[in-house]
């Protein structure tokens, strides 16, 4: 499926990677461009490397739950909350802040379904930064996983300095810090959890898993339900739906750094974040795909269809049952 849309996007590459979410054990994960080790004459160096592993990305909207996990943790916000979007737009200092329509007024379960920048910069600009960076720093960003594999990245997680109003925003929807996929599918390991951080395994039955507790069950499980509305008719990642499971997750697309600085307009990465079956989470996958050039970037419609058709196929073979009503069948007990 990664190949597949490499090929059809046209993309410089991708990867993908799928947890299991009761061990931390990698299930599976996969790179493209790819090589054969037995063909050695047309060998491309840059195909070598284990880019879920090694490779960063600026993470964008994939990190808009934990800005909410922020919000509910601050006590300053509840599910219900409303948040005043009009006229569509938020001056901050020198940036403007647009969503694609004028949403109005949203909770903060449509905040993250529409992925409104005005929604959440102004949820982000009420926190205290130093509050917000701790959550992104609990569920392993900026740190070693301790894969063991030569070459992890442990990414960049910057220190808060009394951030500008503008730094503050951007960070709160995923600008300005980095991460390799295998680092975000472990922090969606941890919402999957109910805010259980476990260790990472790329070996089966690797020695005990360190467990800890870094958010309440209660604020992990409203998360993970705003979550399920992304993955929903009117959200974001409507095309990330699995037949008969219930999927909670979050799409991305963003603007890929340029090597002289600032951001390339015309230039992508679109990802998908997100785990199944919603109801008792069982299997964690992240999508990548780096800088499509043909036609669709938005990642709800480059990424998320990967995400449908692998993550189906593992609950498949995992054999995990369905927990989606099945048309107009009802269980009564």
């Amino acid at each position: 499926e990664l190949k597949k849309a490499v090929k059809q996007h046209k993309a410089q590459g991708g990867s993908v990677v799928i947890l299991d979410v009761l061990t931390g054990e990698i299930l599976a994960m996969a790179n493209q461009p790819s090589f054969n080790p037995n063909n050695r004459e047309s060998l491309n160096q840059m195909a070598l490397r284990n880019r879920a592993i090694t490779d960063l990305i600026e993470p964008g909207s994939t990190v808009k739950p934990f800005t909410m996990l922020a919000a509910l943790e601050s006590g300053q916000y509840q599910l219900e909350s409303l948040i005043d979007t009009s006229p569509g737009y938020l001056k901050v200092e020198y940036k403007t802040f647009v969503d694609p329509v004028n949403y109005g007024e949203l909770d903060l379960r449509g905040v993250l379904s529409k992925s409104s920048q005005v929604g959440t910069t102004k949820i982000a600009l009420n926190l205290d930064g130093d509050e917000m960076r701790d959550v992104f720093s609990r569920v392993g960003f900026g740190e070693y996983l301790g894969s063991g594999f030569p070459g992890e990245s442990m990414g960049m997680l910057p220190s808060y300095r009394d951030w500008h109003p503008v730094t503050q925003a951007t960070f709160a929807f995923g600008y300005g810090l980095s991460v390799s996929p295998l680092q975000l599918a472990r922090a969606y390991g941890v919402l999957a959890n109910n805010g259980l951080k476990k260790d990472i395994k790329l070996l089966l039955d690797d020695g005990e898993n360190n467990v800890s507790r870094v958010f309440s069950s209660d604020l992990s499980e409203t998360v993970n339900n705003m979550l399920e509305s992304v993955v929903s008719e009117n959200g974001t990642g409507k095309n990330a739906m699995i037949p008969h499971y219930r999927v909670a997750g979050k799409t991305a697309t963003l603007h890929k750094v340029k090597a002289e600085g600032g951001y390339d307009e015309n230039k992508y990465v679109s990802a998908f974040a997100g785990f199944s079956p919603a109801s008792n989470p069982r299997v964690v996958t992240v999508v990548i795909i780096d800088e499509p050039s043909e036609g669709k970037y938005f990642g709800g419609l480059v990424a998320a269809p990967i995400f449908s058709k692998v993550t189906e196929r593992a609950l498949q073979l995992l054999r995990i049952s369905p927990d989606k009503q099945i048309g107009s069948w009802v269980n009564h007990e």
